[in-house]
């Protein structure tokens, strides 16, 4: 038994489907909450048992409408607060705003920050999150942070294709040591490209180093919004002889309009993505394979809830 009490697990409105699925895999019925809206867009919170001295966990990716699945979080985590829960855990599987986690020109926000500071203020006791676009947010938060990450996941799922002449491709210095340690567990080359942003959502590729010539590219990214900036990856790896057989793999699919339009590309044979964010069947594409999260946050869920390390699922 949890020094925190018996364990409950609820989910709010961003991305039911994996709450359900966490919930399924710990063999646990997920907590009742009623969820509604104002007609003037303000949000209603009112969990239907009791939730005294429990263990709470909320799954609630910030995606969609962002600020109101925020807004939606922090308001369930102060009923709880006020209903005397023992410890409140959000489980964020993405973290919005994680791209403006530094500043970049004077007088920008560190919103990644500001958002950390809100939700340990409004009573949040721990999160579990998923490849922080930047993973120096972990170091916002003045809670614990269990920081999970799909590489394992994804490295495990290209180990099945059996692909002979890989390359790992990272498309942006960001993404280069995420890229090196799918790199060093499939035995495979490295290839690095190097882009600078003039403006949000915009990239202009400057210089590659690797070789791909007669290779099958394997790009990594932590999320694919737009997808411009991947488009340009491929044109460029293209234009070095690659074969036209890329594959894209990424944790958090946005896929943000005009993305499902560029995905359609003839050179992308297979696009992976993990159901961190929910993929509605408008951006769902016939070469789209979803993985799931949930047994990697059941686990950590698990872990977290019997005081046991969470490390072990980094391997």
């Amino acid at each position: 038994m949890s020094r925190y009490g018996p364990m409950q697990l609820f989910s709010g409105t961003s991305n039911p489907m994996l709450g359900k699925e966490i919930a399924d895999y710990l063999g646990v019925k997920l907590g009742g909450v009623q969820i509604s809206r104002f007609a003037s867009g303000e949000i209603y919170v009112r969990f239907l048992e009791s939730i005294r001295g429990s263990d709470v966990f909320i799954v609630q990716s910030l995606v969609n409408n962002v600020n109101d699945s925020i807004m939606e979080m922090l308001i369930m985590i102060d009923a709880l607060k006020r209903a005397s829960a023992g410890r409140i855990t959000p489980v964020i599987p993405y973290y919005g705003y994680a791209r403006q986690e530094k500043k970049s020109a004077p007088r920008e926000p560190i919103t990644a920050r500001m958002l950390a500071d809100i939700i340990s203020a409004v009573g949040a006791d721990r999160v579990i999150t998923m490849d922080l676009h930047a993973p120096a947010i972990q170091g916002f938060f003045n809670i614990p942070v269990d920081h999970m990450t799909a590489l394992p996941m994804l490295a495990q799922y290209v180990t099945q294709k059996n692909i002979q002449d890989g390359v790992i491709i990272a498309p942006d210095a960001g993404s280069v040591k995420k890229a090196e340690k799918l790199a060093t567990r499939l035995d495979m080359p490295l290839g690095v490209m190097y882009k600078r942003r003039p403006a949000p959502n915009v990239a202009e590729m400057t210089f590659f180093i690797g070789d791909v010539k007669n290779k099958t590219p394997i790009i990594i990214d932590d999320m694919v919004d737009t997808a411009g900036s991947i488009m340009q990856v491929v044109d460029a790896l293209l234009e070095r002889g690659a074969k036209p057989e890329i594959h894209l793999l990424t944790t958090h699919g946005l896929f943000s309009p005009p993305a499902v339009d560029r995905l359609r590309h003839p050179a992308i044979k297979e696009i992976v993505a993990c159901n961190t964010v929910p993929l509605p069947p408008e951006k769902f594409l016939p070469n789209v394979t979803v993985l799931s999260v949930a047994p990697l946050f059941g686990d950590a869920i698990r872990r977290i809830h019997q005081d046991i390390s969470v490390s072990v699922l980094f391997d």
